[in-house]
């Protein structure tokens, strides 16, 4: 267990074991590749580097598959937990999603009056009118 042990309380720790036991992420691998991407940034700098070290009090944003969250680091993690004890370990400062872009998938396939094909009947009016018949 040598090197999975808890630093000493206000002491900084590696990024990725970070991300890792806050849940943000599967595994410490898939941590790394994320931070090598370039999709995580620590008080507004990009970082490259998953050894990067976090501290009490960091911000970082995080740019996930689905969605971009903002953390504030409260204290470093001793294990990957439960989702409850990995909550503990930082405060979402993600801004809310903007409910007027989001639209559900019920919304999205609704048409607006008048939108799409026209019906047989309008059909035949364009025809009408095109051929300029009375």
């Amino acid at each position: 267990m040598g090197g999975e042990t808890q630093p000493a309380s206000g002491s900084r720790q590696r990024l990725d074991k970070w991300l890792f036991f806050t849940r943000m992420v599967k595994s410490r691998s898939l941590a790394q590749s994320h931070i090598q991407s370039g999709h995580v940034r620590i008080n507004g700098e990009r970082v490259s580097q998953p050894s990067q070290t976090v501290k009490i009090g960091d911000r970082i944003e995080l740019q996930l598959e689905r969605r971009d969250v903002v953390l504030l680091v409260k204290q470093p993690g001793e294990r990957r937990g439960p989702f409850e004890e990995a909550k503990l370990l930082y405060e979402d400062l993600t801004p809310p999603a903007d409910e007027t872009k989001r639209l559900t998938p019920y919304e999205q396939a609704i048409r607006a009056a008048g939108a799409g094909r026209p019906t047989k009947k309008e059909r035949r009016a364009i025809d009408k009118l095109q051929s300029g018949e009375d």
